[in-house]
């Protein structure tokens, strides 16, 4: 039976025949490599004391279990006088099955097979998967610990349990990964972990909803970053204030869902056949043409982006034009509206040159959401942290352990 046929070569193990029995395919194979320097003193002067009979599982072929059956060398170290046997490539110490098979339980289980199906079909318990998926992600998750923050973050909240509030993501906007999920949404929730936040100094954008607790952190904890607005949390916030406005003008339209569905609409996105509509509900209430016509301006202009300096230029005069309009403005909404704008001017004005926005983040937290309802909700935020970096923040890929 030809080797290349069922079973990924390990380097340093040569198959000398294979048999077919009931527990499936056993591979008597034997180590290229009968010594090596002890691994407490790193002695040569070593021999051997005896042979150890090795039973390792490795694959999966036609439906089978494919058995390494190997003899490695027990050696003697006459340096330190101390026991041990010749690594086997690709089995690490005190393992019964090859980082080859236990990969292939990681990546069938990931993709959503059972516990109960993984264990009918690799021989091992249910209990057994679940520790080989938990050893991948947290051997993962210490790999990527150590890296520097990105350079372009994307920082927002979303809902872990009733029990413990709130956590807060960092996403890597450029690769559209998740780089860190954090209990808490706080400065004092956060403080330890930011302090201790490798690479902080080296991100230039951070980009946020219209948070003042989130720009305050920024502020503080990335020095040299400039905070850009999203650019959605601001168009949602001036149609927010605007609904209240017509809310105030007209109490029974604003209860229409057929015209609130309308309003909301952006005036370049209604049908031919919509329009007429609009037009015959501006003549019954007074003013309200106005104020749809300003904020459909204002909106043109918030909606600009990947500009270059002298386009973001011309655009900053019509910009404080509204900006001064709704300060001056009768109605409080539209007051309450300036001043956020006023407050928020500089990251909002730098959407103009920015393309990237808080859209990634919020995909990212729906397919976390997912995570957590397949798993009927997390109690343990570390076990829920794991899980969201091992789907969210890498590519799935893995180097074969030795």
């Amino acid at each position: 039976m030809p080797e290349n046929q069922f079973i990924t070569p390990i380097t340093g193990v040569k198959i000398e025949r294979s048999l077919l029995a009931d527990i499936g395919i056993i591979l008597k194979c034997r180590l290229d490599k009968t010594r090596a320097p002890c691994p407490k003193c790193e002695s040569d002067r070593v021999r051997t004391k005896s042979h150890v009979k090795r039973k390792l599982k490795h694959a999966i072929w036609n439906g089978k279990i494919v058995h390494l059956h190997l003899r490695v060398p027990k050696l003697f170290c006459r340096g330190c006088r101390h026991y041990f046997m010749v690594p086997i490539p690709g089995v690490l110490p005190k393992r019964r099955s090859t980082e080859q098979f236990r990969l292939d339980v990681f990546h069938l289980h990931q993709g959503g097979l059972t516990q109960k199906h993984l264990s009918t079909t690799h021989g091992i318990a249910t209990a057994t998967v679940e520790r080989w998926y938990q050893d991948y992600v947290v051997y993962r998750v210490k790999e990527l610990s150590g890296r520097s923050c990105p350079i372009v973050l994307g920082i927002d909240e979303h809902f872990f349990s009733k029990k413990q509030g709130y956590a807060t993501t960092l996403v890597d906007l450029k690769n559209h990964k998740v780089f860190d999920v954090v209990l808490g949404r706080s400065e004092t929730a956060l403080k330890a972990y930011l302090e201790g936040l490798p690479g902080r100094d080296r991100v230039k954008v951070v980009v946020m909803d219209l948070s003042e607790t989130y720009r305050a952190i920024v502020r503080k904890y990335f020095p040299n970053a400039m905070i850009v607005a999203d650019r959605f949390h601001v168009i949602r916030t001036l149609n927010h204030h605007f609904l209240k406005l017509w809310q105030t003008l007209d109490p029974e339209g604003r209860k229409n869902r057929g015209l609130l569905s309308l309003m909301r609409r952006h005036a370049w996105n209604l049908k031919p056949e919509q329009i007429p509509k609009l037009e015959r509900y501006f003549k019954v209430i007074p003013g309200l043409k106005e104020v749809y016509d300003f904020k459909q301006d204002l909106t043109r202009i918030l909606l600009k982006k990947h500009l270059n300096h002298h386009d973001a230029k011309n655009l900053i005069p019509p910009f404080l034009w509204h900006l001064n309009e709704c300060l001056e403005s009768p109605w409080e909404s539209l007051k309450t509206f300036g001043k956020t704008l006023k407050s928020w001017m500089e990251p909002i004005v730098r959407m103009w040159r920015f393309t990237k926005s808080n859209g990634i983040t919020e995909g990212l937290h729906n397919k976390m959401e997912m995570i957590s309802r397949r798993a009927f909700g997390f109690r343990n935020f570390k076990n829920y942290r794991l899980r969201i970096i091992a789907l969210c923040g890498w590519n799935g890929v893995f180097a074969v352990r030795n």
